[in-house]
């Protein structure tokens, strides 16, 4: 007699990865022939088919979106936000807002939740756990139940789905490249997040920038540790220029400067990864790397509407890239 499977079952018997399945069973061009008819042999012998309710839900528009968001203490979350909700307006639909509040746990009972079939779309940036264990499987049972899933922000996944992200690797590396052109040389780097995707490839785009020069770095998932190397790049190292990867780093930083009587800009410059309404209002005010957050809410809405009105090519995914633009306020006067 013949037993249902699932998709992730059927990756264990095969010995490949539940993408690879996905990509057999939806015919990606990605996938060799040979390979996509040992999936689809197997999978016809254990009657593996989608979930039939999400499948009949599918057949017509509920005119809802499901958005997953990591955290809501980084403002930058909120303005994607706002930009998704003015895009998802002009379409006449409604948005859905779940926090997985950086849990793999809670992202998996969402991402279960929203297989359920009463969305048409998902919007998804994955939780920092979920990255650093690097456990995606329900992030494929979307995939395979037929709902469209765009993913944002934290876009370096090997997911079959479209992705909107912005140029953090390049943000850092011009950054960088800004300091060394007015003669500064020793520039380093704070980062809380360099575990993560984005934390990486803004990390990348430093190194990159200063090529065989001294790195100078300050990194840790530790508050208390990266404080104490933050502050030793600034009171030991003396470092002319901090780059800070994310919010908690930036602030840091600009607090130990405070504390150990480091002039801004005079001493230190620095530039962090915060947004607009807090940068402004810091003394002194902070530079920092605007990220378009409205820009990618509309695009990853914009992707996710092209997927649902069949405006796509079969087996190909977009992945849009954002340019991000370097805003210069106090801390980096000369």
């Amino acid at each position: 007699m013949k037993t249902k499977i699932t998709l992730k079952e059927l990756s264990k018997l095969l010995n490949v990865s539940v993408s690879t399945v996905s990509k057999a069973l939806n015919d990606s061009p990605e996938i060799s022939p040979k390979t996509a008819e040992r999936v689809k042999e197997l999978a016809r012998l254990h009657n593996y088919k989608p979930n039939p309710v999400a499948v009949n839900l599918k057949k017509s528009k509920t005119g809802t979106i499901g958005v997953v968001i990591p955290n809501i203490s980084n403002s930058f979350f909120a303005r994607v936000l706002s930009g998704m909700e003015a895009e998802a307006q002009k379409h006449d639909q409604q948005v859905i807002t779940y926090i997985s509040n950086e849990s793999l746990e809670r992202e998996k009972q969402i991402c279960d939740m929203l297989t359920s079939g009463f969305v048409d779309g998902v919007l998804i940036a994955v939780s920092e756990e979920t990255q650093k264990k690097q456990e995606y499987d329900h992030l494929f049972s979307l995939v395979d139940y037929d709902i469209p899933v765009v993913v944002y922000d934290r876009i370096n996944i090997d997911l079959p789905a479209d992705k909107v992200g912005v140029d953090d690797e390049n943000s850092f590396f011009d950054a960088a490249r800004y300091f060394m052109s007015r003669g500064l040389t020793k520039i380093g780097l704070a980062s809380a997040i360099h575990h993560v995707g984005i934390g990486q490839l803004r990390i990348k785009g430093y190194k990159k920038a200063l090529e065989d020069r001294h790195h100078y770095l300050a990194k840790s998932s530790k508050p208390a540790d990266l404080r104490k190397k933050i502050k030793s790049l600034i009171t030991e190292d003396r470092v002319e220029a901090l780059l800070c990867t994310d919010f908690e780093s930036t602030i840091m930083a600009t607090r130990i400067a405070y504390e150990e009587k480091v002039n801004i800009p005079q001493d230190l410059k620095i530039i962090g990864y915060i947004g607009k309404e807090v940068a402004e209002f810091l003394t002194p005010s902070l530079s920092y790397i605007e990220q378009h957050p409205q820009e990618v809410g509309s695009r990853a809405v914009e992707l996710l509407n092209n997927r649902l009105e069949g405006v796509y090519t079969p087996g190909k995914f977009e992945e849009e890239i954002i340019t991000t633009s370097l805003v210069h306020l106090e801390s980096t006067r000369f």
